[in-house]
């Protein structure tokens, strides 16, 4: 597995948890592939990205651990992570293992894909 992707990912999961959405965008290509996991189907590229985190972090409070790290190929990763969801008051909306899957091009991510365990 390339370190190097696991390191860069280790990283995007800490800015997200943080709600720093421009470190987590120098980590995607401008054309990044990303799942709305909270309306559905995908936005693309960083402005789109943006838009979603901003909307999705007025209402919803996530945070996500990796716990697992497994190569698929010579760019893509499977991570499992634990997810935490609440709204803004602190309650409890979701919780459990999901499955991630990043793939890179040029060492950065291109696309992401949400799967349940």
């Amino acid at each position: 597995m390339s370190n190097e992707h696991e390191e860069l990912l280790q990283k995007a999961y800490k800015f997200f948890n943080e709600r720093d959405i421009d470190s987590i965008l120098e980590l995607m290509s401008k054309d990044v592939v990303w799942p709305n996991g909270w309306e559905g189907g995908f936005v693309k590229g960083h402005d789109e990205v943006r838009d979603y985190w901003s909307r999705q972090w007025k209402e919803l409070s996530p945070n996500v651990q990796p716990i697992g790290f497994t190569k698929l190929s010579a760019n893509q990763i499977e991570v499992n992570v634990q997810q935490v969801v609440r709204d803004l008051d602190g309650t409890l909306l979701a919780e459990g293992i999901v499955k991630h899957v990043y793939t890179f091009e040029d060492d950065l991510i291109k696309k992401m894909e949400i799967e349940k365990i």
